[in-house]
């Protein structure tokens, strides 16, 4: 290892470039000073170590001369002489830029880079500067023209402005002589033209106060004649409006009431036509079920009645007085003879054989049965006369059990039709009483109606009448309640929240106007709005039906 010095100080150089071409072929000299030092890194120390040390200043400056001038030579072939001259500031920081890297590998850096002069042997740029100065003067002496002409046109300006003064001047004096000429006219004329514009104004004003005499005699006419006639005839046909319209609604009311009652009377006939139909076709399916002992005690059971309508006639006799040689026997006779003359006439009328059906069936139950006994058909009179008796019996019982039940069903389908057509008839009634509850509220509209006019009043008054006539509804349908008379607007706002509550699916109306409910509500929305629109319509008209509702709760 050995040891050595390097000098850290900065130091300076000239740079001088004697032959460096331009871009447009033209030689310039070029003197410069350029300041560097070593750097005070590791890295530039060390390469600064490798390369100078021990070195004489006289060879670390060549190196840096040489790499500058290169450099310089370099950027000056891309540049123009114009652009040398214009931006030196570019030239050195180029320069500096292209030295850096080469000076950097010996630890060398630039401090500072300064162009002193350019020169060329052509002197290209002395005739560039006489160029410049040319155009210097070019420009100089164009200004010093125009100049020039804007002072002789600010001359020619200032003298016309003063010719314009002097005719103004005389034309001034030769207004204001004309002036003086017709005031002096004027002042002759004021005393004639003074009297006849007096004169003027005058009649002016008198015209005037006829023309206001004429007014007022003619608004005190339209006061005390024509106002009190169109009033009268507004009011009556205010009236007229509401009666029509109370008409219209109490007919359309009624028309639906007779509509609804007669759908109902229709509907209640129409049910129980079909249950005494049911009635008849079980009671049909019934004896399609019976047997021949069925039918037979059908028969026996109604021959009591037809016999007695049979006899009904004889009833009505006081005294009956037998002529006959046979006494008293003549009489069973008869009796014997007419009920076979019954018998008879059954077979004509339905074509049943009751005295051969009665004995074949007796014969052949009571043989079937005996068969079936012990075996043995010749037993004691006393054993088949109970059997006989136990069949008669069966068949009885059997026949009384299918009639209850044919009987029972026809019955409870007749009681279940008959309820429903009950169901029916009160919603029927129900229905009628909503449309007489319309009918009065729209007559209530129409008084109101007519005893606004021609002025509305502040407050309805006796609206509550209309509601109490159709208060009295069926259990189950809401009851409106009175309006409030002479209550307030929050009174009225309360009462017509209650109506609108009890209308049925009122909520799928809750995001239109109470101004609307009169186009687009249900009828019964309408109506009580109608009654309520004097008091309400100006403070509520705008509120939704749902603020009314939540505003004013239950």
């Amino acid at each position: 290892d050995r040891v050595g010095k390097l000098k850290l100080t900065a130091r300076q150089i000239n740079v001088q470039l004697g032959d460096a071409v331009t871009s447009q072929g033209i030689k310039v000299q070029v003197q410069g000073v350029a300041t560097f030092k070593i750097g005070r890194d590791v890295e530039s120390l060390r390469n600064a170590a490798e390369r100078f040390l021990d070195a004489k200043p006289e060879q670390v400056d060549s190196i840096v001369k040489n790499v500058l001038e290169g450099s310089l030579r370099s950027i000056v072939g891309t540049l123009t002489i114009e652009e040398l001259i214009r931006d030196r500031q570019k030239l050195l920081q180029q320069v500096q830029d292209a030295a850096k890297g080469d000076l950097a590998t010996s630890g060398l850096q630039i401090d500072a880079f300064t162009i002193q002069s350019f020169s060329d042997e052509s002197n290209y740029i002395g005739l560039l500067g006489q160029q410049n100065l040319a155009t210097v003067e070019r420009d100089a002496r164009m200004a010093r023209a125009s100049a020039d002409q804007t002072a002789a046109v600010r001359e020619a300006e200032a003298q016309q402005v003063k010719i314009n003064a002097g005719r103004d001047v005389s034309l001034r004096e030769a207004e204001t002589k004309t002036q003086v000429a017709a005031a002096q006219a004027r002042a002759d004329q004021a005393g004639p033209l003074a009297q006849a514009e007096a004169q003027q104004e005058v009649v002016r004003r008198q015209t005037e106060l006829a023309q206001l005499e004429a007014d007022r005699k003619e608004k005190e006419l339209l006061s005390s004649t024509v106002k009190p006639a169109a009033a009268e005839a507004q009011a009556v046909i205010a009236r007229a409006e509401g009666e029509k319209r109370a008409r219209i609604a109490s007919a359309e009311a009624d028309a639906e009431t007779t509509r609804l009652e007669g759908g109902a009377e229709a509907q209640i006939v129409l049910t129980k036509g079909e249950a005494e139909a049911k009635a008849l076709a079980m009671r049909a399916d019934a004896y399609k079920q019976f047997n021949e002992a069925a039918i037979i005690q059908t028969v026996l059971a109604a021959l009591p009645d037809i016999v007695k309508a049979a006899a009904e006639p004889m009833g009505h006799i006081d005294s009956l007085t037998v002529m006959s040689a046979d006494g008293a026997s003549d009489i069973v006779r008869n009796a014997t003879r007419a009920m076979i003359e019954s018998t008879t006439a059954i077979k004509g009328l339905t074509g049943l054989d009751v005295p051969n059906l009665i004995g074949g069936a007796l014969g052949r139950g009571f043989g079937e049965r005996l068969r079936t006994g012990d075996g043995d058909a010749g037993s004691d009179t006393g054993s088949a006369a109970d059997r006989i008796s136990a069949i008669a019996g069966e068949g009885l019982s059997t026949l009384k059990a299918a009639r209850a039940e044919a009987a029972a069903k026809a019955e409870a389908a007749a009681h279940e039709a008959q309820a429903k057509a009950i169901a029916d008839a009160e919603k029927v009634a129900e229905e009628a009483a909503k449309a007489a509850a319309v009918a009065g509220a729209l007559k209530a509209v129409g008084a109101q109606k007519v005893g606004a006019a021609p002025k509305a009043p502040d407050k309805v008054v006796g609206a509550a009448q209309p509601w109490a006539e159709v208060a009295q509804t069926k259990p189950g349908t809401p009851a409106a309640t009175a309006a409030p008379g002479e209550g307030n607007a929050a009174q009225w706002a309360k009462w017509l929240a209650q109506q609108l509550r009890q209308i049925p699916q009122i909520q799928l109306f809750g995001s239109i106007t109470l101004d609307q409910l009169a186009e687009r509500g249900p009828a019964q929305a309408q109506m009580v709005w109608h009654t309520a629109e004097n008091v309400l319509g100006k403070d509520y008209g705008k509120m939704t039906v749902a603020e009314l509702l939540q505003r004013f709760g239950a």
